[in-house]
């Protein structure tokens, strides 16, 4: 697939999310078999760009190409400013926020709120393509507002006349929510209407389930969040599926182990100490979340500060798990067969 002069290695993308794709979290999926990974949403705010967390969002630094990089607003000009703003810090393809349902977002106008407004939504992706005009801008969208108002195909023609270059989309209305299931008939319908790529969204969680939305949808692609969270080797997974047709092992304990020691180690680079075992705790929680016995330590974990003190625990717990040849399940129902003997957080902080 590409996008632009970007031609990427495979189909499959890491979805932007919030407060996970950062750039630890996007150079692992990049290693572990994602083609692209979409950065968490910038604001467009320009007041803004002096905070800590706007600075992180445009660190690019040691990232694997292409650097895509959203960004999210509701005014023309502004979106426009914060796209050469990104560019200029390393950004190779700018995606604008038309898919986000969270109030916050949607209260301001922004996100998936922009469906409402055709009119503005030409307004913004005319004045981002021609703000940066040597790198491709792409969207992502929902199918509608709700499903009484589903516009993606006028919205598609709209990208299209601005000269987007692709489009990806989330299976679900703003008013769904996360609820309910994912539908593709209109992604399908997009998709047979398109002069430019499309990228299929929305509870993509296993490879069986990718090779279907791209049969299915005819989609160029598909883009993958919530089931990368804490399982950033699904995109290994999915590539060699739709490659051989055939599944490979699940990671063991010790993999697993390694891949979250090397991602929170790189949080604690990125974010400092602090704020790195605070981001960390949630990663972790995610990677242990289909490990047998680990509600235990989940708790255990969370009452820890320090680094020394979380890179205890974590080690201890793999131990453990190593010792009672646990496997992996992605059946949550089935955590407590193989329960372990964690220690009580006085000991492990002694």
């Amino acid at each position: 697939m590409r996008i632009g002069s970007h031609l990427l290695k495979n189909r499959l993308i890491v979805a932007p999310m919030a407060g996970v794709t950062d750039r630890p979290f996007r150079q692992l999926c990049k290693k572990l078999g994602a083609g692209m990974a979409v950065s968490e949403m910038v604001t467009s705010n320009s007041l803004l760009y002096g905070s800590a967390k706007t600075a992180r969002r445009a660190n690019h630094e040691g990232e694997v190409d292409p650097i895509s990089v959203q960004i999210a607003g509701a005014d023309p000009e502004m979106m426009a400013e914060a796209a050469r703003h990104n560019v200029d810090r390393g950004a190779q393809i700018i995606d604008i926020n038309m898919g986000c349902p969270a109030k916050k977002v949607c209260n301001v106008m922004a996100g998936s709120a922009l469906l409402q407004n055709e009119v503005l939504v030409g307004r913004i992706l005319d004045a981002v393509v021609k703000a940066v005009p040597e790198v491709p801008v792409t969207l992502k969208i929902r199918t509608g507002w709700d499903r009484e108002h589903k516009n993606a195909l006028t919205i598609l023609k709209i990208a299209e006349n601005a000269g987007v270059q692709a489009l990806a989309m989330h299976g679900r209305t703003r008013a769904c929510g996360y609820t309910g299931e994912a539908e593709y008939e209109t992604i399908r319908a997009v998709k047979a209407e398109a002069r430019i790529p499309i990228i299929a969204n929305g509870d993509i969680t296993t490879p069986e389930k990718a090779q279907y939305v791209l049969e299915y949808t005819g989609a160029d692609a598909v883009m993958i969040g919530r089931a990368a969270q804490g399982r950033p080797w699904i995109f290994r997974e999915i590539g060699h599926y739709l490659a051989t047709g055939e599944h490979l092992p699940q990671p063991e304990v010790a993999e697993i182990h390694t891949v979250l020691l090397e991602h929170i180690h790189d949080l604690y680079a990125f974010y400092g100490d602090i704020t790195g075992v605070r981001v960390a705790r949630k990663h972790i929680s995610w990677y242990t979340r289909g490990l047998i016995g680990s509600s235990a330590f989940r708790h255990t974990m969370n009452q820890f500060d320090s680094v020394a003190e979380q890179l205890a625990v974590v080690n201890d717990y793999f131990a453990q798990a190593a010792r009672a040849n646990c496997r992996l399940s992605y059946e949550i129902s089935h955590e407590n067969n193989c329960a372990l003997d964690m220690p009580p957080a006085s000991r492990l902080a002694a």
